[in-house]
């Protein structure tokens, strides 16, 4: 085989789906601390938010969901200072990964599998939490609140990972996330996306975003990247 026939033939293998993932409620188990988080904010609060209203609001930016339920920007910074602090304090006691999510990320790093993190919170935030459960550094890219002006449902912090990451063509990338907020933002941005059941949001709430795969467990995830990689 000459050159020629070289460089046809690694053009055409496909290369490896990227994976995005958003971090609460689908790698890690940490709703239950996000909602206390509030709580703790609002804990002298008449006007404070429901807590249904509040895990519907999971995946998008604090300051929003804050000054929902807030006097005034002043107010805001406040919440956010009292929120973070109990957040912070309670991080490791109140943080796990879902079953199968840790070997899953090793094993798609493992095999050549381009890992980022978009998510919703500040970047060192979510840096903690993936170096506690042991797989910070399978990820090539963390996109945090502070990444991005433009924040989920939007596409932008899905392009900026593709960018981190080499400049992988949407068609060539996963998104898995657990809210309609992740859905949303990947459908836009032109990725396939997954939704993970077994975050805080039901499939009857999941369907209005319109996911292009659905997800009840890890081995699941493993199966349609190894699916995904083939196409």
């Amino acid at each position: 085989m000459n050159r020629s026939d070289d460089r046809a033939t690694a053009f055409t293998v496909p290369q490896k789906p990227a994976i995005l993932f958003d971090l609460d409620g689908t790698l890690i188990d940490s709703i239950d601390l996000l909602v206390q988080s509030m709580e703790f904010a609002y804990d002298d609060r008449a006007h404070r938010p429901p807590v249904d209203e509040w895990i519907a609001a999971i995946g998008t930016p604090l300051d929003a969901m804050l000054r929902r339920w807030a006097r005034d920007e002043e107010d805001v910074r406040q919440l956010r200072v009292r929120y973070r602090e109990f957040q912070f304090a309670n991080h490791d006691a109140m943080t796990t990964a879902y079953p199968g999510a840790v070997e899953l990320v090793r094993a798609l790093h493992a095999d050549g599998h381009l890992l980022a993190i978009v998510t919703s919170k500040l970047a060192v935030g979510a840096r903690r939490s993936l170096a506690f459960v042991g797989i910070e550094e399978c990820f090539a890219a963390v996109v945090g609140i502070e990444s991005t002006e433009r924040h989920k449902p939007h596409p932008e912090p899905v392009w900026h990972a593709l960018e981190r990451i080499g400049g992988v063509p949407p068609s060539r990338a996963l998104f898995v996330g657990d809210s309609t907020h992740d859905m949303h933002a990947g459908n836009a941005a032109g990725v396939a996306t997954a939704a993970a059941l077994w975050g805080p949001f039901s499939r009857a709430q999941l369907e209005t975003a319109d996911p292009t795969y659905w997800l009840r467990d890890f081995n699941e995830l493993r199966g349609l990247v190894d699916g995904f990689a083939r196409i």
